[in-house]
């Protein structure tokens, strides 16, 4: 096997499972986040892994991910139906988990994104920033955002992270 396809491989193996996470939330559907990490892989070989660090080309999976998924989005002229973020025990309410979907479709995308990388993936803001286009300014700024339009628009209904109760699964 030649260095190449090795980097390929090392790449699917430890980026698959959040890309397809990360997918799940935009899209809302297994079925098409499924085809679209098939598609982001299939791109990442195609191109060639960029000579960078192991940040840089996490980064760059998600931006192809992420450009892909706004794509998806775009052909589809519909909005996104994110996957619940939060379960009560081992599952959220149904309220709960249409409240959630809902306060995170009604984020402007580029905010949306920002918040699923950071709180979905654990993406650090300097490989949101690489991945989104943006600086790492703007990254703080835009995570701030979300998670304060989240907490007002979810009022009541999740306590605090830190006061227990409610787990957001990532």
């Amino acid at each position: 096997m030649n260095a190449r396809v090795a980097d390929i491989e090392s790449l699917v193996a430890a980026h698959r499972q959040g890309v397809y996470r990360y997918l799940c939330r935009i899209v809302g559907r297994a079925d098409t986040a499924h085809d679209l990490t098939q598609e982001v892989f299939l791109r990442v070989s195609r191109a060639g892994v960029p000579e960078t660090n192991d940040t840089g080309q996490r980064a760059w999976i998600f931006q192809i991910a992420r450009n892909l998924a706004l794509n998806h989005l775009r052909d589809g002229r519909r909005r996104p139906e994110p996957a619940a973020l939060v379960e009560r025990g081992t599952a959220a309410t149904q309220e709960l988990q249409m409240a959630v979907r809902e306060a995170l479709a009604a984020l402007p995308d580029v905010d949306r994104d920002v918040f699923l990388l950071r709180e979905s993936v654990g993406l650090s803001y300097e490989e949101i920033a690489e991945a989104c286009d943006l600086t790492v300014d703007a990254v703080r700024s835009r995570l701030y955002r979300a998670r304060l339009a989240l907490r007002e628009a979810l009022g009541g209904q999740v306590d605090d992270r830190r006061g227990g109760g409610v787990r957001w699964t990532v």
